[in-house]
Formats: structure tokens, sequence, C-alpha cells
């Protein structure tokens, strides 16, 4: 690919930022209780700064600074300032491709950073449990933070997952042009890998005289025991693992559309 001559320092922001959301049964509110300690553990302050740590590998990153919190009664962040390498990028960082999990990409970057969130929740009724992690990757420089979207989604257990990517602003070549993006991109799927592909049901919704991407993605196998945390199916009765399986059903199909049912037919 022809590089670019620009004038100074490349100026472009890319935004990736994205929802993962694990959906969970829990029959009692013990069960219920221990799965909010289960998610706190597992993805806990100390957790979530070793990905991070990572993905700033991956993208070719050197991390200025970390800010971390665990939160009463749940739910944790960290934040992470990361600049550029002293060193070259390789070829291929701007392609539509898959990026590493986890090998390194390396490429200039400034004025950056890395965040999550996470978001432990249950709904006060029907048995309902979700996991919510918000992150966030931005950076200045020649590289798109897609390339750390491979690595992330295979790091965290996911049902639906939500991703948006903008490029903002603008840089100049040596000439004076400016320039409002400086790589070619039809759709953030050609970013991830065949595994995932093949696994989620996948809504793109692009502007691309914006430089705006949007795609949604609903895992497509359903099988009711990866759903249950502190039970079997096979200590159900019939009618109740229909009853949670529609109820499970309709959790994920609410947060993929993002509107609430008020009938079943709807569903369908």
């Amino acid at each position: 690919m022809k590089k670019l001559k620009l004038h100074g320092f490349n100026n472009l922001t890319k935004n990736l930022s994205f929802n993962i959301y694990d959906i969970c049964y829990t029959i009692t509110e013990a069960h219920r209780k221990e799965y909010i300690a289960y998610i706190d553990e597992a993805y806990n302050a100390t957790r979530l700064t070793q990905i991070l740590t990572d993905v700033s590998k991956i993208i070719g990153a050197n991390i200025l600074n970390i800010a971390y919190q665990d939160y009463d009664p749940q739910g944790a962040s960290v934040t992470m300032l990361i600049a550029e390498e002293p060193v070259e990028p390789t070829g291929g960082t701007q392609t539509e491709a898959p990026g590493p999990l986890p090998e390194s990409v390396v490429g200039h970057l400034d004025k950056s950073h890395i965040t999550v969130h996470t978001y432990p929740e249950s709904h006060p009724h029907n048995g309902i449990s979700t996991f919510r992690a918000d992150i966030d990757v931005s950076t200045c420089g020649v590289i798109s933070p897609l390339k750390a979207l491979n690595f992330l989604l295979h790091t965290f257990e996911s049902d639906i997952v939500t991703i948006d990517y903008r490029v903002r602003g603008f840089t100049r070549d040596v000439s004076g042009k400016k320039h409002f993006i400086d790589h070619s991109i039809q759709s953030i799927q050609n970013y991830l890998s065949k595994d995932t592909l093949k696994a989620f049901e996948m809504i793109d919704v692009n502007v691309y005289q914006e430089n705006i991407f949007h795609t949604k993605m609903l895992l497509k196998e359903f099988e009711l025991n990866n759903y249950l945390f502190g039970t079997g199916e096979d200590a159900l009765t019939a009618q109740d693992a229909k009853m949670i399986k529609e109820r499970l059903r309709r959790e994920m199909l609410e947060i993929f559309y993002g509107r609430n049912f008020v009938a079943q037919a709807e569903l369908i």
C-alpha cells in the first residue's frame, strides 16, 4: 500500500467503543448473589488492568498511567493513558483483517487512552442477571484500534456485542490537503476472526460519508445449560425450562434491538 506523506504528526483520532453483554438465569436469590460475586471476581480491576495491558501491547503502545478501582457493591473501572512506541509500524496495520490473538502489532500513537467499565446487574423479579462491559480504545496515529477487537472479543464471554468505530478530525499531507480518514474500511466485520463471524448474527449500520461504522452481534447458539447459574437443565421441569428459555431469549433480543417488547408476538 502506498504510504501517505504527512505534514507533521498524524492527527486523526480513531475511536473504538463497544459493549459486551453476558446473560445468565439465576433461580434463587442466593444464586443471583453468587453470580454477581463470581463476575466481580472474574473481572475485577486487577484482571481488567491485565487485559488492557495486553491490548496496549497488541497496538504497540507505551503505558503512561493507570487508574483502577473496584466498586461496592459491584463493578470495576480501569483507565489507561498510552503513547507511541519509538518503533516504525510494520506493514499491513491498516488492512481490513482480524487483529492478533494476541501477537504484537506496532504503530505510532499519542494522546491516546484505553478504558473499561463493568456493570453486573440483575432483574428484580424474573431471575435474569446480566454482565455488561463497556470498552473504549482511542488512538491518534497510523493504526486503527480495531486491531485489538479480535483479542478483546475472545477475552470476554459474550452473548450480545454492540460496536462503534469512528474516525474524527483530519490530518494534512505535505501539500496541505486535508485527509479525514487514512485507511479503507467497508465494515467492522472484516476485522473479526472466522470463528466469531460464524458464531454470531450481525447487523451493520454504517455512515460512510461521516466515517461512522456500527455493528451489532447476537450469539446464534442457544444451549440452556450455558445460561443457568447454580443449577442445570436436568433439574428443571419441561414447563420451567420453556419459561426460562423465553425469558432469556426476550432479554437478549431486547438488548440486541435496543427496545422493550410488549407482546410475545414481537419476539418471533
